[in-house]
């Protein structure tokens, strides 16, 4: 079975027309149980697919790693099945020499869902881990045009969501030329940005300074923390963000833009950095004659 995608029975009703059963694909969403050296941390639920990636930037946003070079390697476990097989659904990651283990504080008993990258925090308080990439200073400055062709350039890279319109997707745009860098796909759109900071890793590409990371739904708080950890200065969506997003925002120097739909959008923090668009010249006025 493809694990990305998996073909279920529906029944497709058409009110007062029609009705028609048939096989429909959908996001496959299954667990992933995170270790490290050996220890659990962490089980989310996910998109199979660039795990190592998930786990990776998992330990970025968490604070465990900050650099390329203090992740070592990950490799498959084998799973719980009767008969021995592996579900490629537990991944134990190796930190670098003299990179401490993960506080046993961040260790989380039970499993994420693919909506809430928070569970288990006691408070808001509790989540505002200290980032070793401060964004406060980073010189980005973004044209609003350039800034306006992202969305659709997202939408029409997520190969998945074509075919079952039921992932999140979050990319990574470099500010000044506008190239996507990367761009992932997973259930849960903390997955999905963890999945971006994760390739960063892998690539020693921390901190991401200059970039932008775009995402195909709302700008949460805990996107904006994930931002911050990883020196991402710009964070765009194209729905709204939350009040604690933006005060998060504020706070660390983080630009957050919303509601990134067609030639419009919002900045909630730091709009320096997006530079002031000429104004469209006035169309000539007809002048009436008065003969």
């Amino acid at each position: 079975m493809n694990r990305i995608t998996a073909r279920k029975r529906v029944t497709r009703i058409t009110v007062a027309t029609s009705r028609s059963v048939r096989e429909d694909l959908l996001a496959v969403e299954e667990p992933l149980e995170i270790r490290v050296g050996g220890s659990a941390l962490a089980i989310t639920m996910r998109t199979p697919g660039h795990d190592v990636d998930l786990a990776a930037g998992f330990l970025v946003s968490e604070g465990v790693i900050a650099r390329g070079d203090e992740f070592a390697a990950a490799r498959y476990c084998a799973g719980a099945t009767e008969e021995g097989l592996n579900t490629y659904n537990v991944l134990d990651v190796t930190l670098a020499a003299g990179v401490p283990a993960p506080d046993p504080s961040l260790e989380r008993a039970f499993y994420t869902t693919s909506s809430c990258g928070l569970c288990g925090k006691a408070s808001i308080d509790a989540v505002r881990t200290k980032s070793q990439h401060a964004v406060l200073h980073d010189d980005l400055v973004l044209d609003p045009a350039l800034l306006a062709t992202f969305p659709d350039r997202l939408r029409e890279a997520q190969d998945v969501f074509e075919k079952t319109g039921g992932l999140h997707a979050a990319a990574l745009f470099d500010g000044a030329t506008g190239r996507m860098l990367v761009l992932r796909e997973d259930v849960g759109r903390h997955n999905a940005v963890d999945k971006v900071i994760g390739w960063a890793v892998k690539e020693d590409r921390l901190p991401l300074s200059g970039t932008v990371l775009m995402v195909s739904g709302r700008a949460s708080f805990e996107l904006t923390q994930k931002a911050s950890m990883a020196g991402i200065p710009v964070l765009a969506a194209v729905s709204a963000p939350s009040s604690v997003a933006v005060d998060l925002a504020k706070e660390v120097g983080i630009t957050i833009v919303g509601f990134l739909r067609g030639q419009s959008m919002v900045v909630y923090s730091r709009p320096e950095r997006i530079m002031e668009s000429a104004p469209a010249s006035a169309a000539p006025r007809e002048t009436v004659s008065a003969r």
